[in-house]
């Protein structure tokens, strides 16, 4: 039986500094994502990129991303939270670093990837960091600052980067964010001394990760090449992979994914079910507006960030209530709210035009904005809660996987919207008609499935099993 190495109490001030970190690394981890978005075009102006390369420029970090975020939070929990963080943390930097001398697209692309596996090792890894420093009593609290941390990154990112793009161009970005993962690098190495892990003497199942790797590598491949005909044979191949994977997991003593939480731990699958759907429904949307504003509208990058800001800004705010909220009142309730008013703004995005007004753009963004900052917390709150202390790295890991799975599905399917309606050929103004069909689709399309999310996340009416047993960690 494993049992958990802790490190000497923490002072306050620690965990103050240990949350203020925590928050700087989820801040600049969207902040990326999203800043990029709205630099698309210049980004493409400059290296000659088409529709669906400026994509790859963003599906390459999720897709890294989404495929070791499991192997990492195992590993995490067996050698050291913090240890993963900090490591993770200076991959992110050098990738950052690397991203401004790249000169074509493929070495962007993989720059991309390689920041997204960094990006992969602090994810996996925060949210277990905090769960094991805070008591139970204050989890919802410091789960709220933390998701709030991940939208004002998402708030900035649209004005900030629209103004850097601007000002400076889109190799800036870059290097803010290693800046940014320097400043984590110097404050672990001087002021955080403290590491959370499991005594685990039994061997890494490095058969899980031969097997969960490339079968997750031919499935977010595969979706990202819809409507092709190979790609239908890539997802077939990655569903078999994750099968063998799932049966490899359910023989060995210590797998990489414990597929008994899913088995046996309704609230924990429902509201990682519930995680992926979400943002497979809202992640593109920053994606597909950031075009429509720059090349439909024909607003400057800058104009373009300030409209955008209003969603994010919002999700924000509300999350950091929702958080304390789930502390205090069942929080599938507040999950499935939240889903719900998200189906109100991506229906109205589906009947945009291009000479809709700002208003009504605003509009739809705002209450998407509440809709999301009503879920994510609670949503959050209930996967930690719902296990015990020694599967916290995991359980973030998989609720990180599950994040990014639906932010690669929504891209994906955004992209693939691009390949019917535009195929290869370059944004501008002959192929604006296809490109607004497109946009009706996907926003339908995104519609329809957070409808789902409302259904998933309205099953999820039992008390997380852990919620009140977890004994103080610090």
């Amino acid at each position: 039986m494993a049992t958990s190495e802790q490190p000497a109490p923490m002072s306050d001030i620690n965990k103050s500094l240990l949350l203020v970190i925590t928050m700087i690394a989820n801040f600049f981890n969207p902040f990326t994502g999203s800043s990029v978005n709205i630099a698309l075009p210049q980004i493409a102006g400059e290296l000659k990129l088409n529709a669906v390369m400026m994509s790859w420029v963003t599906m390459s970090y999720l897709l890294s991303s989404a495929v070791f975020l499991v192997p990492m939070g195992k590993m995490a929990d067996r050698l050291g939270r913090m240890k993963i963080f900090l490591i993770g943390n200076i991959i992110f930097m050098l990738a950052s670093f690397a991203c401004i001398f790249a000169h074509t697209a493929g070495l962007l692309i993989l720059f991309r990837f390689i920041q997204g596996f960094g990006g992969s090792m602090m994810v996996s890894t925060s949210m277990a960091i905090l769960m094991s420093a805070f008591p139970p009593s204050e989890r919802g609290k410091v789960i709220g600052f933390n998701v709030a941390s991940v939208y004002l990154g998402l708030s900035a990112a649209p004005v900030l980067g629209g103004i850097i793009t601007q000002a400076w161009g889109w190799r800036t970005l870059f290097l803010i964010n290693g800046m940014a993962a320097l400043l984590i690098v110097l404050v672990r190495f001087f002021y955080l001394r403290s590491d959370w892990k499991e005594a685990e003497k039994r061997p890494f199942d490095w058969k899980g990760v031969y097997w969960y790797v490339p079968s997750m590598l031919l499935l977010m491949y595969g979706i990202s090449k819809l409507p092709l005909v190979y790609a239908a044979c890539l997802i077939l191949g990655g569903l078999i992979g994750l099968m063998l994977f799932i049966r490899q997991e359910a023989r060995t003593t210590c797998p990489i994914l414990e597929i008994a939480l899913f088995r046996h731990n309704r609230v924990f699958g429902l509201s990682n079910l519930s995680a992926f759907i979400n943002y497979a429904a809202t992640y593109a949307v920053t994606f597909i507006l950031s075009l429509y504003l720059q090349y439909v509208r024909h607003l400057s990058p800058r104009e373009a960030g300030i409209l955008l800001v209003a969603q994010p800004v919002l999700m924000a705010l509300v999350s950091l209530f929702s958080g304390r909220l789930s502390d205090r009142m069942p929080p599938h309730w507040l999950a499935s709210g939240g889903m719900a008013i998200s189906v109100t703004g991506l229906a109205m995005m589906a009947f945009l035009t291009p000479v809709s007004s700002n208003g009504y753009l605003l509009s739809a963004l705002a209450i998407l904005g509440v809709g999301f900052g009503l879920f994510s917390s609670p949503n959050t709150n209930m996967v930690m809660s719902a296990v015990e202390q020694r599967y916290y790295g995991v359980a973030s890991a998989t609720i990180a996987t599950m994040r990014n799975m639906g932010m690669m599905f929504s891209m994906a399917m955004a992209t693939m919207s691009v390949h019917l309606f535009i195929g290869n050929r370059i944004l501008g103004d002959t192929t604006i008609p296809a490109f607004m069909t497109g946009l009706k689709l996907i926003f339908l399309l995104f519609s329809f499935f957070c409808l789902l999310g409302v259904y998933s996340s309205s099953q999820n009416t039992q008390t997380p099993k852990h919620r009140k047993s977890i004994s103080r960690i610090d």
